[in-house]
């Protein structure tokens, strides 16, 4: 394991865990309450008690994941208030990268958790509902139908 990613709490000290960046990003983005910030921002929801009233995390654990995500360079801070300090939140390039990735959370929500009644739909520019569709970027084939044959570090026999 590199000195880049830290070992995991409750990971055996023995482990030896096969190099991946989902498990990179984990360690970034992980855990319910810093998804759910990404997904405030998303929303359009700037200030820090409108995203603590629409996650439901406390004050001490909202803070903890919005310096987070700045020190990772997915948030950034602008203030809006002198007196007392008081700042605005807003998604960096890298953060709003992430949307596709909660895009992706929550087509599968409405089809296994919400099939009847999905709790918020998205229009498209092209006027329609969103149905996201994970492609081939070279062929535009669906990409898990074509996956195979994984090649790099952490591919391990």
């Amino acid at each position: 394991m590199t000195d880049l990613v830290p070992r995991m709490e409750g990971m055996p000290k023995d482990a030896d865990p096969r190099p991946c960046s989902i498990a990179d990003t984990l360690e970034v983005i992980g855990g319910r309450w810093t998804i759910l910030v990404i997904r405030e921002l998303f929303h359009g929801v700037r200030r820090f008690d409108g995203i603590a009233r629409n996650t439901g995390a406390s004050r001490d654990i909202l803070t903890t994941r919005l310096r987070k995500l700045e020190a990772s360079g997915i948030v950034r801070r602008e203030r809006y208030s002198d007196h007392p300090p008081r700042f605005e939140y807003y998604l960096t390039s890298r953060g709003k990268e992430l949307g596709e990735v909660l895009i992706a959370l929550m087509k599968w929500g409405d089809r296994h958790l919400n099939p009847d009644d999905p709790p918020v739909r998205w229009h498209h520019s092209c006027g329609e509902l969103l149905e996201p569709v994970t492609v081939c970027a070279h062929c535009g084939e669906p990409a898990l139908a074509g996956a195979h044959t994984p090649v790099g570090r952490g591919v391990l026999n």
